[in-house]
């Protein structure tokens, strides 16, 4: 497989799928290759003519007003990857590492960054290696762009980094030897082009997209069978109630919904004679909680996705014009809005999945054996379980604040606005794993709360997804070491196998 890069067509599925598979090999169009010729041969000629450019004849940020002569402007490149290599912490996750490098090359061969032909095709020869440039994950503060993550991706580049291999930090020259690259020497702009850009931040939130649209899905099907394990009522789900309401989100999950419970014996057998008039909150409006998280998913896909294909440098090369503009094309705040908007819109998934896991082992309210167990006192059953979910879901309350709001002047107030952009996408990062956590504790629980319900059956869909459930966890309501359930349980969701088998041609759930 291979993904060819234009400068303007990347989407996040593709971004996904290179991010993740080491097989699937990337090259740069023709097309690209001939904006990105043009853009350089400008700068050369700039070069050659002795203009006065930010960033290629002057220091950076604060000393702009600084000449470098000509005989410095390779060594100024240079300096500028090692001076901005400051960053602090744990290291990147591989796939977003991986994202990174294809972000940053798709960006530049938009043909508006000046660099080489030469550079571009040693950074994809790096990707195609399935090399992992080792890459802190603290010190931008998203607005120069990831400057101190790409200057570690550019440290790589040049033979003076490291790279993980097998988790072992190696140097990078060692690395690309082994593989047959030879470390770059930056020429005039080259610097500038590999580090200024929002792609450490786009990175995480485009993954973060991928794995959100599979987790709206999850939390459909999750809420559908605690729905049934409860013996509650579907009438809230009613098309026409939605379209009076036509928010897309909505009216998509209710249709998700009544498409999952249809046809479950459970359902049936209390549909009529059963005095229940409605549902609680966390039932009754899945529609309007999961949709609103739905379309706010779509909204940050589709900023996310514009920001994939954008031209995030400064100086900006307008080869066609002669011209270089000096701007802030690499201010993260478009997409640091958006990552703290997406890390709300996913917490609210778990905060309304830990009432359904509540209610599933409450008695009181959900109808069904205390913790679900018949054998209350001398077992415990999923008591401990449901405080698991409550915790995570209290510390995505935290996760969830926005780092948006936030700003810290920079390079002696010169850069005096700041996005946090990359923090944003760090604590969304996390507040994702916590909600996959969560549903998946949800689907642990309700999984249990239909088998109690036997010999009635749930729906095609639902009964397919108890089987994959059943594949790792067994039934029982004797106590076990519970994490290992949840574990197994989180894995199927987290790689995607249980929406697999419950909706294996995606007709199901949307």
């Amino acid at each position: 497989m291979h993904l060819s890069l234009t400068g303007s067509s990347l989407t996040i599925d593709d971004l996904e799928r290179v991010a993740h598979d080491v097989s699937v090999r990337i090259d740069i169009a023709e097309h690209a290759r001939e904006r990105v010729r043009a853009s350089r041969a400008a700068v050369d000629r700039w070069i050659d003519e002795g203009r006065v450019i930010y960033g290629m004849t002057t220091g950076f940020g604060e000393f702009a007003n600084v000449a470098i002569s000509r005989d410095d402007v390779e060594r100024l490149q240079e300096n500028l990857i090692i001076s901005h290599s400051a960053g602090t912490g744990e290291p990147l996750p591989s796939a977003v590492v991986r994202a990174m490098m294809v972000l940053r090359i798709n960006a530049l061969a938009k043909g508006y960054s000046g660099i080489r032909e030469t550079t571009l095709d040693a950074l994809v020869a790096i990707v195609n290696a399935g090399i992992v440039p080792h890459i802190p994950s603290q010190g931008s503060v998203g607005s120069s762009g990831d400057l101190a993550p790409l200057s570690h991706l550019a440290l790589c580049l040049i033979g003076k980094g490291e790279c993980l291999v097998d988790g072992v930090r190696t140097p990078s020259a060692d690395v690309l030897r082994a593989h047959g690259i030879e470390p770059v020497r930056l020429a005039a702009k080259e610097g500038l082009a590999l580090i200024n850009g929002t792609q450490m931040m786009c990175a995480f939130g485009a993954l973060s997209v991928a794995r959100a649209r599979r987790l709206a899905r999850l939390a459909d099907l999750s809420g559908s069978m605690s729905l049934d394990a409860m013996r509650g009522t579907d009438a809230a789900f009613d098309d026409r109630l939605h379209a009076v309401r036509p928010h897309p989100g909505q009216r998509l999950v209710a249709e998700n919904l009544r498409t999952l419970l249809y046809g479950s014996e459970i359902r049936e057998s209390h549909r009529t004679g059963d005095g229940k008039v409605q549902d609680a909150y966390s039932l009754r409006c899945m529609p309007q909680v999961h949709g609103a998280s739905r379309d706010t998913i779509e909204y940050a896909a589709s900023v996310i996705e514009r920001e994939m294909n954008s031209a995030t440098d400064n100086p900006l090369i307008f080869a066609d014009d002669d011209a270089h503009i000096q701007g802030g094309n690499f201010h993260g705040q478009p997409l640091a809005l958006v990552l703290d908007f997406l890390a709300i819109a996913i917490a609210e998934l778990a905060n309304i999945s830990e009432r359904r896991t509540e209610r599933l082992v409450n008695h009181a309210l959900g109808g069904l054996p205390r913790f679900l167990t018949r054998e209350g006192g001398l077992n415990s059953g999923m008591m401990i379980a449901q405080y698991t979910a409550a915790a995570l879901v209290s510390e995505n309350k935290v996760l969830a604040h926005p780092a948006s709001v936030d700003s810290i002047p920079t390079s002696a107030n010169q850069e005096d606005h700041n996005s946090m952009g990359s923090i944003a996408a760090r604590k969304l990062w996390d507040v994702m794993r916590n909600v996959e956590a969560v549903v998946g504790i949800e689907i642990l629980c309700a999984s249990r709360g239909i088998e109690m319900l036997r010999p009635l059956r749930s729906s095609e869909p639902l009964e397919r997804a108890m089987s994959c459930v059943r594949k790792v966890v067994a039934f029982t309501e004797q106590d076990v070491v519970l994490y290992h359930d949840i574990e197994a349980v989180n894995a199927v969701v987290r790689d995607g196998s249980l929406l697999r088998a419950t909706d294996p041609d995606c007709s199901i759930i949307r």
